[in-house]
């Protein structure tokens, strides 16, 4: 999987981008969900948390990222509460092994960095791990890929003297994926602290080619908010 992530900069900026958005259109779509959900791709656990509130079922969060589980495992502990609801997964979706179905599954920026072959494979393992109506919710944009640009400044945030910035550049794209660089920059005036670059590639499938994934794996189409995309286990 791809992963243009910097860890120390993940909760800092998350704010401003999805995590706001999911907290206002991600409750109504779960509203009939109270025994059980599994998060795919928890990351620190920021709609982990959220989820929390919105419902009172059990919670599993499955995270790869040794780095992302620490932060996730620390948000937790701030809440104990939490510690006897949520179970963390410290594997990637295709080794999913879950004791039975979950009622709902939520995937929350995580498609994007799917790579074609792991992503069909991906399907059928969550739809063997979904009751039979139960629900799967994942963040989609339409508009196909980003076309080629130089770098540039997509968000920073000042931590007392410092600034965390971070910049992209698109290099170039095809049929579904593109290969960009992401930039990691703290900064004190005009002196840089340190600085961070991730190379690689991203992947944006058109609708044609996720509906027909998700059809094969035995999924109908619900509705879900602009933004989300729903679909029930048939």
């Amino acid at each position: 999987m791809a992963n243009f992530i910097s860890l120390p900069f993940y909760d800092l900026l998350a704010e401003n981008s999805h995590v706001a958005t999911m907290r206002e259109k991600l409750p109504p779509v779960l509203a009939g969900v109270h025994r059980s959900v599994l998060e795919i791709g928890a990351g620190s656990g920021l709609i982990t948390v959220s989820l929390a509130e919105w419902t009172s079922a059990e919670l599993f969060a499955l995270e790869p990222s040794a780095g992302m589980r620490g932060m996730l495992l620390s948000r937790l502990s701030e809440q104990p509460e939490l510690l006897e609801r949520v179970t963390v997964l410290p594997y990637d979706a295709l080794s999913l092994d879950l004791d039975e179905p979950v009622e709902a599954m939520v995937m929350i920026n995580v498609m994007y960095a799917l790579e074609p072959d792991y992503r069909k494979r991906v399907w059928p393992v969550l739809a063997k791990h979904l009751e039979p109506g139960g629900l799967l919710v994942f963040t989609w944009r339409d508009g196909g890929l980003p076309a080629p640009r130089p770098l540039k400044e997509l968000d920073s945030r000042r931590v007392g003297r410092h600034t965390y910035t971070v910049s992209s550049e698109i290099f170039e794209s095809d049929e579904e994926s593109f290969r960009g660089r992401y930039v990691y920059r703290i900064t004190q005036g005009d002196k840089v602290i340190s600085e961070e670059e991730l190379v690689g590639h991203g992947y944006r499938p058109t609708w044609e080619t996720i509906q027909g994934e998700l059809v094969g794996a035995g999924f109908v189409q619900a509705d879900a908010p602009e933004g989300l995309l729903a679909w029930r286990l048939a």
